[in-house]
């Protein structure tokens, strides 16, 4: 058994901060280890067997000196009974631990993920739409259930029934399932294990490749040689929503970046849009070379004040929705949407012009598939691609006369 020190009093342990071990007295083995930083905690030195073995009381000022001793005693009596305190007080803490697993819900668990995560992700949005997800897919599934407590049949249950009309979002819901399950047997809420979302070796033998099930969607374009003649009616509409999808179309941009698009963002006297990594929809910086026809459009655009400082507002100063854009088109009764419009560039760039694939590709800010392409093409291009938005600009402006259509009048003057 150790020496019990001298007695020390609680004014004599508040005094004591050179880093060390100071034994306190009254308990064997007690005392208020001080660390170089200047930290304070209690520690108890006890013989386990044939082991000694330092163990910890809490932190000071947490625990008083009163305190301390009192936990010093009860750790000694359990050596005295043949237990060891250290072991004894882990498995105290593991049963805290699945108790309080065992009331944590999907639902809790999930919002805890998205709380751990958004700060990593690009953008709230993306944290919008991995809730929103959860909660119209997920949670009326498992939402209630104890996180501690989901099975495969559970997650079968959630994706069957999109599997094959969903894909795409099926297996995104699949993903997020998984990632909220591996979080939760990290942080000590499910049993560790092989986790039931899991696809490789898993539900890959239970459900079938998404590959073989997804129906590919195409947004609706409009075919080439209609567009001249679309743009000629849509620069003749007002509002802020033609002038949008009218800059949309000529940039071949997506909405969502048209729509968020700042002045800041803008170099009118370099005719260079400049979208953040933050706003792409590949996390990459993207420019785009302003054709004179885009410029001539921004400059046409009243700069309305509102707090984000954005080129395309909404009367109430916010920024114009999704909608709003395809609100255009049905107005002018097509069924093209604005994203389709980017398919029309690509099919112009293909079939009427001698611009190579990748120009376009790079235009459109799409991600190059080939890897080995990729590492050696690091620039943008920019100097080639502001000729083609120059052409596909001009292209834009020039109405094309169908060839079913016969002028009368040049007939007769021909005849």
């Amino acid at each position: 058994m150790p020496k019990i020190a001298k007695e020390l009093n609680a004014l004599a342990v508040s005094r004591l901060k050179a880093p060390g071990v100071h034994p306190v007295g009254v308990v064997p083995g007690l005392a208020l280890q001080v660390s170089e930083t200047g930290g304070r905690s209690w520690v108890l030195r006890v013989m386990v067997g044939t082991r000694r073995r330092w163990m910890g009381l809490g932190g000071y000022p947490e625990v008083s000196l009163a305190d301390a001793r009192d936990k010093a005693r009860a750790a000694r009596e359990l050596v005295r009974q043949g237990v060891d305190p250290i072991e004894k007080a882990r498995e105290q803490r593991s049963a805290l631990k699945s108790s309080a697993a065992r009331t944590k819900t999907f639902r809790a668990v999930a919002e805890a993920y998205v709380d751990a995560h958004r700060s990593a992700w690009r953008n709230a949005k993306h944290a919008a739409q991995w809730a929103a997800t959860l909660e119209t897919y997920a949670h009326p599934v498992v939402g209630d259930l104890l996180v501690a407590d989901i099975e495969r049949e559970h997650v079968l249950e959630i994706l069957r029934p999109i599997w094959t009309e969903k894909t795409e979002t099926a297996t995104r819901v699949r993903g997020r399932v998984e990632s909220v399950l591996s979080y939760a047997m990290a942080a000590g809420y499910r049993p560790e294990g092989l986790n039931p979302a899991r696809w490789r070796g898993h539900l890959d033998k239970l459900l079938p490749k998404p590959s073989k099930v997804a129906k590919v969607e195409h947004h609706p374009a409009l075919p080439i040689p209609r567009v001249g003649e679309f743009m000629q009616r849509l620069r003749a509409m007002q509002g802020m929503g033609a002038r949008a999808l009218e800059f949309a179309i000529l940039t071949a941009a997506r909405s969502g970046e048209v729509r968020g698009a700042t002045w800041n963002e803008i170099d009118i006297e370099a005719a260079v849009w400049t979208v953040p990594a933050s706003r792409m929809k590949a996390g990459k910086e993207h420019r785009v070379p302003l054709s004179t026809a885009a410029v001539d459009l921004l400059k046409a655009v009243p700069r309305l004040v509102n707090d984000d400082n954005l080129v395309f507002v909404s009367p109430r100063g916010k920024a114009l929705s999704d909608m709003t854009l395809s609100a255009v088109t049905r107005r002018m009764a097509e069924s093209a949407v604005p994203h389709g419009f980017r398919s029309t560039f690509r099919d112009w760039a293909a079939e009427r012009t001698t611009y190579p694939s990748d120009l376009a590709e790079t235009a459109l800010a799409h991600a190059i598939g080939n890897k080995v392409e990729a590492a050696y093409r690091r620039g943008d291009q920019f100097e080639k691609r502001r000729r083609m938005m120059a052409d596909w600009a001009a292209f834009l402006a020039h109405v094309e006369r169908s060839p079913e259509v016969v002028d009368l009048a040049e007939r007769r003057a021909a005849g």
